[in-house]
């Protein structure tokens, strides 16, 4: 495969990639556009405070994530071969100091309320951004997707990639029949957002927080459209935010069944709570050893 030099300084130039014999040597990269990726790309929900899982665990992650230690966890992942992180314009100050104090990491982003952000993050050197999965799933579901393409042609306007984020296999297959100039896929292997009437439908009854169902039968789901187009997917949530990490074997079965599923092409976004255990090098680790060669 062929591979640009490394991630892009506040200047644009590109970083020196990593040396041969380093921790980061083995880890699988894919192609973005014109841009090498790591298959791992850091997530940002547990920087935000962002658990998906209750506000004691929001409170926790707040807590433990000020400015220095995400600064100091981005560089742990850069230490083992992440090179991207998949943020919005929440982070974008943090990513312009993570430059300025010597990082070396791509940015991609997701879009903001404000049409103007995307061309702010292109000035502080973000390369991609993503139409936000909860805007773009509600739009598919309001019949209005095609606000989605208007919103995919203001991004390329301003000279960044343009991808669609979603929660929802059925919002892959309608670009895709619709022929878009998309770039990128974000997604979700867990159709986590259902409506009530349809969980009545499909379980008999409606959970507590309806808006957070993890069902087992998702992800292969998603894995088949992402398999279906030949654009690069980066797979997000696969540990089903955290719902999947009580025991180490869910968590190496988790990396284990989306790596082996998805095309050696697409990726894999990941949340890192390193508070306890070294999550980057762990997660690292999992993609070396279940990608497959290329």
């Amino acid at each position: 495969m062929p591979a640009d030099s490394g991630p892009a300084d506040r200047n644009g130039s590109e970083s020196p990639a990593p040396a041969a014999g380093t921790e980061s040597a083995a880890m699988p990269h894919i192609r973005l556009g014109p841009h090498t990726l790591s298959r791992l790309i850091c997530g940002a929900n547990p920087f935000n405070a962002g658990s998906h899982l209750s506000a004691f665990v929001n409170h926790a992650m707040r807590e433990y994530y000020t400015p220095e230690q995400v600064l100091k966890t981005l560089r742990r992942c850069q230490q083992v071969g992440i090179n991207c992180w998949q943020s919005g314009m929440v982070n974008i100050d943090l990513y312009r100091r993570f430059l300025d104090e010597g990082g070396r990491m791509h940015y991609i982003s997701l879009t903001g309320p404000d049409p103007e952000c995307v061309r702010t993050l292109k000035d502080a050197g973000c390369l991609a951004v993503a139409c936000h999965g909860e805007g773009v799933d509600r739009l598919f579901r309001a019949g209005r997707l095609e606000e989605t393409g208007d919103e995919l042609k203001r991004i390329h306007d301003v000279g960044l990639l343009a991808g669609v984020s979603t929660h929802m296999p059925d919002v892959v297959d309608a670009v895709e029949s619709a022929g878009w100039d998309v770039d990128f896929y974000m997604t979700c292997v867990y159709e986590r957002h259902r409506p009530a009437e349809q969980l009545k439908q499909l379980l008999g009854h409606v959970p507590l927080r309806p808006g957070e169902v993890y069902l087992s039968d998702d992800p292969p789901r998603m894995f088949k459209v992402m398999r279906q187009t030949a654009r690069p997917c980066l797979a997000f949530k696969i540990l089903a935010a955290g719902r999947l990490s009580d025991r180490p074997e869910w968590v190496e079965r988790a990396f284990r069944d989306t790596l082996e599923a998805i095309k050696p092409t697409d990726g894999v976004i990941v949340g890192i709570y390193d508070r306890y255990s070294d999550q980057p090098a762990e997660c690292a680790d999992f993609v070396r050893r279940f990608s497959q060669p290329q």
